[in-house]
Formats: C-alpha cells, sequence, structure tokens
C-alpha cells in the first residue's frame, strides 16, 4: 500500500500453477496468437472506477475496463407505483441499455439490453438490504457507452459501487468477472474479439467480505474441470475487485 492514496486498479488473480500459461491456439486455424491487448490468459484489464459523476442522481458511478465504458445512475427510493400491494420489503429496478455507438455495428447492443437487465438484478439483489426501504422502489440505471467485451460483469460491479454512493443499505458490494473457453483455454476479462470466438462463457458474481455467490451463469459445454477453474479464477479476481470497488468509494470524484 502505497503512501499517494492512489486505488489498486488490478485484480488479476492469482497462478493456478507455477508454470505461465501458453498461448491460445484457435482449434479452426491451429495457429498461435496473442490475446488483442497483449494480456496473459489470466490477466485482466486495469479497472478504473469513479462515484459522483451524475449530479441528479442519488448516486452513481463509471467504471472503464479496457474499452468498455459504462455508467450507472441510481435514483430513489421513492414509493412504489404498486403500492396497492404493501410488501414489507422493497424494490429494485435495474435497467441496462447502450448508447447507439456502443459497438462497431450500431444498435447491435440493444439486443441484449432484457436480459442483461434481469441478470443485473439478479447479481445484486441479494447485496441489497430490500427491508430498509418498504413500499419503495430503487431504480438502476446502466448505460454501456462503449462495448469492449465482458460488459455485463462491468456493468454489475459499476451498479454495486453506484447503489454504495447512493447511500442504499447494502450488505456487501458486487464484484463481477468472466471467463470465456477458447478451445482447451481459459482467458479471464475477455475482450470483444475473443467473446465473438469463444465455445463457452463462465460468469461469476460475488459479494467480497462475505464471500457469497451472488449469480453463476455457464454458457456452452463444460467439463466439470473447466467449471471449477473457471470458477476459482473469477473467484480470484472477484475478490481483488472488491478491493478496487471499496478504494474508489473513499476518494471523491474530481472535476
Amino acid at each position: 500500500m502505497g503512501s499517494s492514496g492512489k486505488p489498486p486498479s488490478t485484480y488479476t488473480p492469482a497462478p493456478t500453477r507455477g508454470s505461465r500459461p501458453k498461448k491460445p491456439v484457435f482449434t479452426d486455424s491451429d495457429v498461435d496468437w496473442e490475446r488483442p491487448d497483449g494480456r496473459g490468459f489470466h490477466e485482466c484489464r486495469p479497472a478504473l472506477f469513479k462515484t459522483g459523476l451524475v449530479k441528479a442522481a442519488a448516486g452513481s458511478a463509471y467504471a472503464e475496463l479496457g474499452n468498455t465504458k459504462v455508467i450507472v445512475s441510481v435514483f430513489g427510493p421513492r414509493e412504489s407505483k404498486k403500492a396497492m400491494l404493501y410488501s414489507d420489503v422493497g424494490r429494485l429496478n435495474c435497467n441496462v441499455s447502450y448508447t447507439t455507438f456502443a459497438t462497431p455495428i450500431r444498435g447491435q447492443g440493444a439486443s441484449d439490453h432484457k436480459e442483461f437487465s434481469s441478470m443485473l438484478h439478479k447479481a445484486l439483489e441479494g447485496a441489497v438490504m430490500l427491508e430498509t426501504f418498504p413500499k419503495s422502489t430503487v431504480d438502476v440505471f446502466a448505460l454501456v457507452m462503449e462495448s469492449g467485451g465482458s460488459d455485463l460483469p462491468a456493468v454489475i460491479s459499476c451498479a454495486s459501487v453506484a447503489l454504495a454512493d447512493a447511500g442504499i443499505m447494502m450488505y456487501d458490494l458486487v464484484a463481477g468477472v468472466s471467463v470465456s473457453c477458447l478451445g482447451t483455454n481459459l482467458v479471464i476479462d475477455p475482450v470483444s474479439e475473443e467473446e465473438s470466438f469463444q465455445d463457452g462463457s463462465l460468469m461469476v458474481t460475488l459479494m467480497p467480505s462475505r464471500y457469497e455467490v451472488t449469480q453463476l451463469t455457464v454458457t456452452g459445454e463444460w467439463s466439470a474441470s473447466k467449471v471449477n477453474e473457471g470458477m476459482q479464477l473469477c473467484l480470484d479476481a472477484c475478490s481483488k475487485l472488491g478491493e478496487v470497488l471499496r478504494s474508489c468509494l473513499k476518494v471523491p470524484a474530481s472535476d
């Protein structure tokens, strides 16, 4: 820990083996290739998080992980419009959208937003103390300004910081990390190019201080050993990302 007060930016998991992972191999071409941004298989992109950038919101956060740029605004608690059905717990309303220029093909990201909204809600719901705002709703609006890969984990991590910035009571922050399966190899924090070639993906969202998983999502066909390896990579990275998230809450946003 340095004396500069600068928050940590890396959340790369510790090596699982003594040897450095070999370069990825495209199974259809048998040609060795390096990751587009030159990272190692198990190396995450630098992470930047800032709070308080949207003055009209109760809380907000901005996240930048490589070329992935996300901003999340939180509004409320406000009285729920569904007040006719009294509930002793509050409602969490999550919405994920993409700017029209977020992807190289205009509007391409928009098709994912309903599924991403549902997954964001699932990842956050277990971390928010809903009983602290009964009969009320908290709105979480996430906007992907630039889609550079691993968009949903970035949205989830950013949203948890925005909720904390808004003063919403939480059991813990939520950190999200994903891995892509490329042939026999796993790459963490994949960029868009890697996601387009992946055979499968695995995402973990974790409350780091409590070490509780709030969501586990797997696509594609995975062996039990690969799932275990992918989970360990994500869990380790989530734990370290939690330190980055907590640190950014201690640093005031600069104009």
